[in-house]
């Protein structure tokens, strides 16, 4: 009922199973529709037929081959060795996104206001940054003849992307410093949220700021880190720009590749538009399992989400 125009606390609530949530849903479910799942069910589709450039021209018929596109990826070891370096490299990451992006929030939460403005303002500047823009100044940073940190370091004409592991490294710093702010923000304003007397008594009982890190707040900000780890996974494990750019297509002879760019390789360099797509799936389906096994731990350990 109302009273004075305004819903009393006896006004009735939509009922569990209502179709109400769903009404507003709707026009995101339809757009998520026709820009996810129909560029989805056309990858998968093209990934189950014999699909190159000779059928793309019309000089041949399409054919269907099932999975016959998946059992020649199957066998080729360097899809195995590209997949390898592609979780490796992901992992890597995703582990020095999660604790620049954690500890810099935490350092928001002691600094003085002034710093912490200019802090903010400069993360976002980098999250905010192209891909393209921020490799191409990495790599005029780590020139061997021009760059700055070559000279600071003392290292001369060492090239940072000649070899496989530093040009990796390379790129993972590169990856790191646009994606940690995203991070930053997240846990900042998932810290700001928990109440201070809470960790006034944690210091109170003699708590050490890492201790009162790891016993109190990661439980409090569990949910927020799961986002924030799903997110920086599904990033990271499909990173194509900054390994392209900054490693010339994949490095010397491949030796930088990552699935994204070997699925690149395959579908449009060679013209395998078949074989480029069952990459493609693969990496969704890898992200599903992924994100679905996190999620499951999680409920496991009675986290709402």
């Amino acid at each position: 009922m109302r009273v004075g125009g305004v819903l009393s606390r006896s006004s009735p609530r939509p009922r569990a199973g209502s179709a109400v949530p769903w009404v507003y849903l709707a026009p995101s479910l339809a757009v998520l529709g026709g820009l996810l799942v129909y560029p989805v069910y056309q990858l998968g589709l093209i990934s189950l037929f014999e699909y190159t450039q000779a059928q793309v021209s019309g000089g041949e018929p399409t054919s269907f081959r099932g999975f016959g596109n998946y059992a020649v990826l199957f066998r080729d070891p360097r899809f195995w060795q590209v997949l390898l370096a592609t979780v490796v490299f992901a992992g890597a990451c995703v582990v020095g996104t999660l604790a620049v992006g954690c500890a810099l929030a935490v350092l928001l939460t002691r600094v003085r206001a002034l710093p912490r403005l200019a802090l903010m303002l400069a993360a976002l500047g980098a999250w905010a940054t192209p891909a393209v823009t921020g490799s191409t100044v990495w790599l005029l940073l780590f020139d061997p003849d021009f760059g700055p940190v070559n000279r600071v370091l003392g290292l001369g004409d060492h090239s940072w992307t000649y070899g496989r592991y530093s040009a990796f490294l390379l790129v993972l710093l590169e990856v790191v410093w646009c994606s940690f702010p995203f991070v930053m923000v997240t846990v900042y304003a998932g810290i700001r949220a928990v109440p201070t007397e809470v960790l006034e008594a944690a210091a109170l009982d003699g708590a050490s700021q890492w201790r009162i890190w790891r016993s109190v707040l990661v439980p409090l900000l569990r949910p927020i880190l799961a986002i924030v780890t799903i997110q920086s996974v599904i990033w990271d494990f499909k990173v194509f720009t900054q390994i392209y750019v900054m490693t010339g297509g994949g490095g010397i002879a491949g030796q930088n590749l990552v699935l994204n760019v070997y699925a690149y390789q395959r579908a449009f360099a060679s013209s395998e538009y078949s074989l480029g797509a069952a990459i493609g799936v693969v990496m969704l389906l890898i992200l599903l399992a992924v994100t679905l096994g996190y999620l499951r731990l999680l409920r496991r350990q009675g986290e709402e989400l």
